[in-house]
């Protein structure tokens, strides 16, 4: 017997819960690709994502997901050769740095544990022994969905300018854009890329890049560009060259009824709606934690996301039948365990268009699965999820 009948729950850190009037939006007929309509929602949504990245340089938007966006910033300021260093703090970061490398780049990997952020104190010692200014960028994920680690970009970027090193600062906001706070021009970030899946609220296919001041020169000698990712051909008069062709009308409609959804609420508010709700899973996982059989996987409190909570399941539990019988069973999807991660974790997203109810129903079916297959856990966790949001939400 199964009580998953209706609208299944997306738990997954992307493609996240698309709201009904974004998909709406999207249900319209195609427009003349010249027009001016068109080319005033393309003027609009490019003000809008710089506003989101905070910064005084230019946006810009791919037929593309966040893969194709990690390109786009990496061969528009790097040539065969250059020198990256990689700071890791999960599957995602160590992925980017292997796009990197199969596109001729030198990718060099300051380790990280996984369970722990990256260490400010380390880029800086790491940078201070390039004497030679051969590291030419580093790349850096805010938040990994893998590890649901928080990296605190505005640190690293004070320890690139207390060395004083010329290295291009580019960031991976994929799982935290729209969601918690970012500030690319007062963090020191120079190259930053984003997807329209998570806390935009929008159907995957679309990948953002937001370019600074200083990618400019290393962009006008960078020998990987090439003519679809190529800032300098999108920056063109032509709208067509915006998109390097035919525009994806569709996702564009999406996107601009999800930024107006985000500005109608208000960042700041949905910042802290990100903060409350991620806050609820973290005391439900607290008190699960009880049993010794589940732990969370950042170890320093400080350190966990408001976006995605990665939770590691003890030795002879298998993850995978927790996420069958929530999915299979209940209609809520979990997301799984990526990388070294994989049959030792799952994972409870919370970003993007989600509310109380849909994390304290995801909270609920996954401590009836608990129970379900005797999984050992400390019993209450979705009343400390409720506590929680009771006296943070007052009346």
């Amino acid at each position: 017997m199964a009580v998953r009948a209706g609208r299944q729950l997306l738990a997954i850190p992307g493609p996240t819960n698309i709201p009904d009037e974004v998909l709406q939006a999207m249900h319209r007929p195609a427009v003349d690709i010249y027009a001016g309509p068109l080319i005033a929602l393309t003027d609009s949504l490019l003000q809008d994502l710089v506003k989101l990245f905070a910064t005084a340089g230019r946006s810009y938007i791919y037929i593309a997901n966040g893969h194709g966006a990690w390109e786009a910033a990496l061969t528009n300021v790097l040539s065969k050769g250059d020198k990256v260093l990689v700071l890791e703090s999960g599957m995602f970061a160590l992925s980017w740095g292997d796009a990197a490398k199969r596109l001729g780049v030198d990718v060099e990997v300051l380790a990280g544990d996984w369970r722990h952020a990256v260490r400010p104190e380390q880029v800086e010692a790491r940078l201070r022994l390039d004497a030679g200014a051969t590291i030419k960028a580093i790349l850096a994920v805010q938040i990994d969905t893998s590890t649901g680690v928080l990296t605190d970009i505005k640190a690293i970027g004070e320890a690139i300018k207390t060395v004083g090193h010329d290295a291009l600062f580019m960031v991976d906001t994929v799982a935290s854009l729209a969601c918690v706070p970012f500030a690319m021009d007062a963090w020191g970030v120079d190259v930053a890329m984003a997807g329209s899946q998570k806390g935009l609220m929008t159907p995957p296919g679309l990948g953002f890049v937001a370019a600074g001041e200083r990618a400019r020169a290393p962009h006008q000698r960078a020998d990987l560009r090439t003519p679809y990712w190529d800032w300098s051909v999108r920056d063109g008069e032509s709208h067509y060259q915006k998109y390097a062709g035919t525009p994806p009308e569709q996702l564009l409609f999406a996107l601009r009824q999800a930024l107006d959804m985000l500005f109608d609420e208000g960042l700041d508010n949905v910042f802290l709606r990100h903060q409350l709700l991620a806050e609820a899973v973290r005391r439900a996982v607290s008190i699960w934690q009880k049993g010794k059989k589940i732990d969370f996987n950042v170890a320093d409190a400080a350190q966990r996301s408001n976006t995605v909570t990665t939770v590691l399941l003890g030795e002879g539990f298998d993850p995978r039948l927790l996420h069958d019988y929530c999915n299979f069973k209940c209609g809520v999807a979990l997301g799984r365990g990526l990388g070294k991660l994989n049959g030792r974790a799952f994972r409870i997203a919370h970003m993007g268009h989600i509310n109380a109810p849909m994390i304290l129903g995801t909270l609920g079916v996954i401590e009836m699965a608990l129970r379900a297959l005797d999984i050992p856990h400390g019993g209450g966790g979705v009343e400390a999820a409720i506590e929680w949001l009771t006296d943070s939400v007052k009346a």
